[in-house]
């Protein structure tokens, strides 16, 4: 790689000593994705792919790696009637996203704070993913009227046992300890800095990442993870065949754990609950483009719905943390039960004074 050096929106992108590196730079709003910013790393990729050395993704942020997709643009996309902009953020996230999955040159990410969403697909997709002790990963879009996407469906239905079911349901954070755990996370580092990971790939170009990355690994322990020790927990309730069912078994196991998770469910909207526990079942069994594309149809849908506009009203607009759900008018995935969801999303021209 050559030596070069841009700011593009909101991303600085430089290679140094044959080591790319993007960094995501809009810190006020903890790097939410936008699309010229997700157009920008997409085209940075692109540009380097066949050139070699390994690609550094990190922040500017103190407080986060990334946290997620703008989707307030995409609310009020939404009401504006203006589909084609939600269409392009969605579109070029996911080929962004295909394209790190598939990149030929190691990319590692170093998550140092808050990583969801959009930040998840950001960097889970990639071979490495180096966590520090502020880490704190999450899906938590049901809690806005969504669902997890950007490749979610995927990784998540990938992990061990029903892990991946419970955390795009509830939306759980997990710490370090339980990104290393579920494999989330490739190494730990407590207390590293951007520029130490990026110095060390440079200084030691020649070696695998892995093991650069290994040597890195601090002696502090990375302390227990609560998903190992909830492990059965999980696995038996969030096995069930639907949502109620799901609910059921936590009201009968009836532990702490159960009823703090049941708590998460109940607050979350139950029409993108369906939808997640349906992609997610479905995925197991297909492609990662195959579940982009999947994740690309429901979004046009669900943007529209009363749930994602009121979802995203209550955590991100008015931040009153009080949303008022609608039913469910989920059918499934094949195209009958699409097309009769259809039926109930409202006009996004329709007059929304009120929200």
């Amino acid at each position: 790689m050559a030596e070069t050096r841009s700011l593009l929106d909101g991303v600085r992108v430089r290679v140094e000593s044959g080591i790319g590196r993007i960094t995501l730079d809009r810190p006020a709003a903890l790097n939410a994705l936008t699309t010229p910013m997700v157009r920008a790393i997409d085209d940075t990729l692109a540009a380097w792919s066949g050139q070699g050395g390994a690609v550094l993704i990190d922040s500017s942020s103190p407080k986060a790696f990334c946290a997620g997709g703008d989707i307030r643009a995409i609310r009020e996309n939404a009401l504006a009637g203006d589909l084609s902009a939600s269409e392009t953020f969605f579109t070029t996230e996911y080929t962004m996203n295909t394209r790190i999955a598939a990149y030929e040159a190691p990319i590692v990410s170093f998550i140092d704070g808050i990583c969801m969403g959009g930040g998840m697909g950001l960097s889970i997709h990639g071979a490495f993913r180096l966590v520090t002790d502020k880490a704190v990963l999450a899906m938590p879009e049901t809690a806005i009227g969504f669902f997890p996407d950007v490749g979610a469906s995927y990784f998540l239905s990938r992990l061990p046992g029903s892990i991946g079911i419970y955390l795009g349901l509830t939306g759980h954070r997990i710490d370090a300890a339980d990104a290393l755990y579920t494999g989330l996370a490739t190494h730990f580092a407590a207390d590293l800095t951007a520029d130490q990971v990026a110095d060390a790939l440079a200084n030691s170009r020649h070696d695998p990442v892995d093991h650069v990355l290994g040597q890195l690994m601090t002696r502090t322990p990375v302390g227990d993870s609560a998903i190992a020790t909830h492990r059965g927990e999980i696995d038996w309730c969030f096995a069930a065949r639907d949502v109620e069912e799901i609910k059921n078994r936590l009201r009968h196991s009836n532990t702490a754990w159960c009823r703090s998770t049941l708590d998460e469910l109940e607050a979350a909207s139950v029409q993108s609950l369906d939808v997640t526990v349906a992609l997610l079942r479905w995925a197991r069994q297909n492609t990662l483009r195959h579940c982009l594309g999947a994740e690309l149809e429901l979004a046009r849908q669900i943007t529209l719905t009363d749930d994602f506009i009121e979802g995203v009203r209550a955590a991100l607009v008015d931040k009153d943390r009080q949303p008022v759900w609608g039913p469910s008018h989920f059918l499934g995935l094949d195209s009958a039960g699409r097309a009769r969801w259809a039926e109930h999303v409202d006009n996004p021209l329709r007059e929304m004074s009120t929200r």
